[in-house]
Order: C-alpha cells, then sequence, then structure tokens
C-alpha cells in the first residue's frame, strides 16, 4: 500500500527539525559573514555560497550523537598557478579558522571541518576557473542561503531572487523575467586536493539544478525516496562505512523512475533498479562507475571497494523485496508492519486491529479512529 499519510509522518521525523535547521542557518551564517569580513582573506574571496544535502533539501536527521552539518562553498581568486601545492592554498585559511574557531576545526582532504557544539560546518575552499564568471558567483541565485524545499522556483540566472528580498514590488517584475531566462552554464569550480595533491574539478551548482530537475520529474517525491533510502542505510545498515552520502543520493537519482506517483512506489522501485542493473557488479565484486553531475569523468563511487558494493548490494536486494511486499499487500497492517522493517520505529504504528482490540471508536474498548485524512509534509512541495 502506498499509504501517504503514513508516509508523511515519518518523512516528519526523519527531516531536520526546526531547531536543527536553526542552528544550521546560524552556524553557516556566522561563518559567511566571518570570512566576508576577515581583512586577509576578503580580498581574495569572490563569494560564498551553500552546497550539499542541505542546499538540495535531501538531508535526513542526525542519528545518535551527531549533529546536522552544512557545506559552505568558498569561491576564492586562489589561482591554481599560484598555488600549485593545494596544501598551501589551504593553509591560508588556517589564521581564519585559528582565530574564530580554535581548537574546533581540522583540516581534511578537501576541506576544513569546523565542529561545534550545535553544528557541523564543512568550509570548500575552491578557485573559479576565469575572472569573467565572478559576476555569476555574486548572483543571488549563487549566493541564496535558500534551500530547493524553500524555494522551488529557484533558477541559475542573474533575475532570480532569494525570498527575503521579493517584499519590492519590482520583485515581480525579475521573478517573472527569470523564468523566462536561460540559465547559465558554468564551468566547474576547482577544488584542492591534499590526498590527490592536486586541484580537482568540482560542481555544486549543477548537483543542486540536477536535483531541482529530477524531483520536477517526479512530481516532487524525489527528494522524498532519496530521504526515506538515506535513513534506512542509516539505520538498518550502518556497514560497511562506504557507500553512504551524496552517494547513495547520486545511486537513487540514476534509478528513481520519473513520474513516481507515490514516495512508497518510489523506494520500491529505486532499490529493484539497483538490484538489476547492478547485478553483474556485485557478483564480480566491482566498484560500478557512476559519473558525477557536471564532472563526468569522476566516479561519485571511488571510495567504494568492491566488496562493500557486493555487501551493500545484498543489503538493498534484500530491502527491495520487503518494499514490494508491503506496497503490494492490500492489508493495512501487513503493509506497515513491512514498512516498519524496513525504516524502523519512525515508521508510524498501524491503528490496532479490530480482532486484537474490539471494534469500534470507543478508546476504552481498545479501538481506533482511522486516518481519514492525509497528513500534510511541512516545507513546501519537496519533503
Amino acid at each position: 500500500m502506498d499509504l501517504p499519510s503514513y508516509f508523511a509522518d515519518f518523512l516528519r521525523e526523519i527531516r531536520l527539525t526546526q531547531s536543527q535547521t536553526d542552528d544550521c542557518k546560524t552556524g553557516h551564517r556566522v561563518l559567511r559573514e566571518r570570512l566576508q569580513q576577515d581583512e586577509h582573506l576578503a580580498p581574495v574571496i569572490v563569494s560564498t555560497f551553500l552546497q550539499g544535502s542541505y542546499r538540495r533539501a535531501t538531508a535526513v536527521r542526525p542519528y545518535e550523537d551527531k549533529r546536522a552539518d552544512v557545506d559552505v562553498i568558498v569561491v576564492t581568486k586562489l589561482s591554481q598557478s599560484e598555488y600549485p601545492d593545494p596544501e598551501k592554498a589551504i593553509q591560508t585559511f588556517v589564521p581564519f579558522v585559528q582565530k574564530h574557531y580554535k581548537d574546533k576545526y581540522e583540516i581534511q582532504g578537501r576541506s576544513i571541518g569546523i565542529h561545534l557544539s550545535y553544528v557541523d560546518l564543512d568550509l570548500v575552499i575552491t578557485s573559479a576557473p576565469s575572472e569573467s564568471e565572478f559576476g555569476v558567483f555574486k548572483s543571488e541565485s549563487v549566493m541564496t542561503e535558500d534551500t530547493l524545499e524553500e524555494a522551488r522556483d529557484w533558477r541559475l540566472v542573474k533575475s532570480w531572487l532569494a525570498l527575503n528580498n521579493r517584499v519590492a514590488e519590482s520583485a515581480k517584475a525579475l521573478l517573472e523575467a527569470s523564468r523566462k531566462e536561460p540559465e547559465w552554464k558554468l564551468a566547474p569550480l576547482y577544488i584542492p586536493d591534499r590526498e590527490a595533491k592536486c586541484w580537482e574539478p568540482t560542481h555544486p551548482l549543477e548537483q543542486i539544478r540536477w536535483t531541482r530537475d529530477k524531483s520536477e520529474r517526479c512530481n516532487g517525491h524525489y527528494v522524498s525516496v532519496v530521504k526515506a533510502i538515506k535513513w534506512w542505510r542509516r539505520v538498518k545498515h550502518p556497514t560497511p562505512k562506504y557507500p553512504k552520502g551524496y552517494p547513495i543520493e547520486h545511486l537513487v537519482g540514476d534509478c528513481c523512475s520519473d513520474g513516481i506517483t507515490s514516495i512508497a512506489a518510489g523506494v520500491t522501485l529505486t532499490l529493484e533498479a539497483i538490484v538489476r542493473q547492478y547485478e553483474s557488479y556485485a557478483m564480480r565484486k566491482q566498484t560500478p562507475f557512476l559519473p558525477d553531475r557536471g564532472v563526468p569523468q569522476h566516479n561519485v563511487f571511488r571510495r567504494v571497494s568492491g566488496e562493500d558494493f557486493a555487501a551493500f548490494h545484498s543489503q538493498v536486494r534484500d530491502a527491495a523485496k520487503i518494499a514490494r511486499m508491503a506496497l503490494d499487500t492490500d492489508d493495512l497492517q501487513t503493509s506497515v508492519a513491512g514498512w516498519k522493517k524496513l525504516f524502523g520505529d519512525k515508521f508510524p504504528d498501524a491503528p490496532p486491529s479490530e480482532d486484537d482490540n474490539g471494534s469500534g471508536d470507543d478508546p476504552k474498548k481498545g479501538g481506533y479512529t482511522p486516518r481519514r485524512e492525509r497528513s500534510e509534509i511541512g516545507g513546501g512541495r519537496f519533503a
């Protein structure tokens, strides 16, 4: 059974809470303001913008003792010719984090991690490919803090306005123009990779745009399917370590059918497609090549060993069988039990059956009032 109201309640339980969302906003706003005001870094910073699951609205609630996280891209004027050693490019930001986040940061392979008591931030330093694109990276459509969930009309164009700038009467004309304006086609940014000892291309804006378009093709259900499968992976199969995070999201994007009409169907069809399309890789214990959005020469699954992928594929196969049973059955109790087996206790319980608790709506007799209206998923069309 599709159980739309049950899935709405489930998604409410695995989305970031309002408090966690507020913490994310506080963390990235303070970081971005400090970067723009730093006397040493400000002259080389073109702009900052958000990327990652938070920006794409595919983030799920932190599990156990984890915190929510936000990725902040810093577009700089640091040239690859001036800093051929990526380590030196990253080191230019060390005095800044030492000043503002002493004992709360760590230098990572491709970023600087900042760990606060209420949120984790990933400071990602990048170099723009050319000065001709500096103006684009300063536009509202790039620098906005609105997520795809909050601003469903987001487009990568000059006329697009962030939600908090739509009060003036002139905003209507600009928004209308933004719907007709062709989107920018940007080259990838370059990120200093300490482990590879070189600058690697990355295209977070293309990932955001791809997610928006996929959501439209899936009747708004795509990001909900991503969240559900991410949650399944996190709570039911935390090992092997990889794949996780964005690679899972990317795989779901490749396998989720366009035109899905429910989250339940989307989850089931996606799991079955993963099993079907990657069976031969799992049998050979071989890592598949999944080209990154905007940087097709990059394999999103590069960190996944063949053995780990085979183990993951086996987990997906078992999950697909459970999902198919839960989707196809006409019995409410059986369907809910199946979805709960897949997703855990965050999926809501079915009401007591009459066989177990008597009949009627009198709570004193153990009965229940069945759901008659669909629960609404907060935050707009994309859950």
